[in-house]
């Protein structure tokens, strides 16, 4: 069978990271967190005081970082596992700032192409579908209503040892969409040949089926 990509794109908190995680396990395929590329890239620039949307700046530290994906879930940057940091409500209140800068995007995405050269794998952020593999045999667009993700995002905080308050956690989502779905450089929205999946009334492994289902219907010999 030759080599095959999933792209899942959709707004921040709509599960989309777990059920890619979950797929690749199941179909034995290799996972890329797009979104924990650009969280790795802003804590970077947290951690070195460098203002969001530093074009300079973090174009400087999205060229010289160094990350590694050694297992689901497990992100190592520069050597270290930041896989909880970058998930911190200080990533996630700069972190569409910082990806809509053009030098950031267009280092990321030829990361993320290179890493999905020749493999089958799955992958998911905001404009997966549309820019960075819009040739995909599988596009999905996970979609969910904003309090629902809020929710979601906080118990998810929470279990991290992250403080987290629903106002605060809802206005962050609100504001990220508003971001990431007008910016100038891979906007986020739905690929015209996008499967939409609504995971507001769903449970996690609904939706790992609706999307598996899919799959394994374009692929009839898994």
């Amino acid at each position: 069978m030759s080599p095959y990509t999933i792209a899942i794109d959709g707004p921040s908190g709509t599960g989309k990271s777990s059920t890619a995680k979950e797929i690749a396990r199941l179909l034995g395929i290799d996972y890329l967190d797009t979104g924990a590329m650009y969280r790795s890239l802003s804590l970077l620039g947290l951690e070195a005081g460098v203002k969001p949307g530093d074009e300079d700046a973090l174009a400087r530290l999205a060229d010289g970082m160094e990350l590694l994906f050694p297992s689901l879930g497990v992100v190592v940057l520069d050597g270290r596992d930041v896989s909880r940091d970058i998930r911190s409500a200080e990533v996630s209140a700069r972190v569409s700032t910082d990806c809509a800068v053009a030098s950031v995007r267009t280092a990321l995405v030829a990361r993320q192409r290179a890493y999905a050269q020749g493999r089958s794998c799955i992958l998911d952020g905001r404009d997966v579908g549309t820019v960075v593999f819009p040739d995909a045999r599988f596009k999905f667009y996970v979609d969910c209503a904003p309090e629902v993700r809020a929710h979601r995002r906080v118990e998810e905080l929470k279990a991290m040892g992250h403080a987290a308050d629903f106002s605060e956690v809802l206005a962050n989502l609100v504001e990220r969409d508003r971001l990431d779905s007008t910016r100038a450089v891979g906007p986020l929205r739905k690929a015209d040949d996008a499967v939409v999946v609504d995971t507001s009334s769903v449970t996690f492994q609904e939706q790992v089926q609706i999307i598996l289902d899919h799959v394994r219907k374009g692929l009839p010999s898994i």
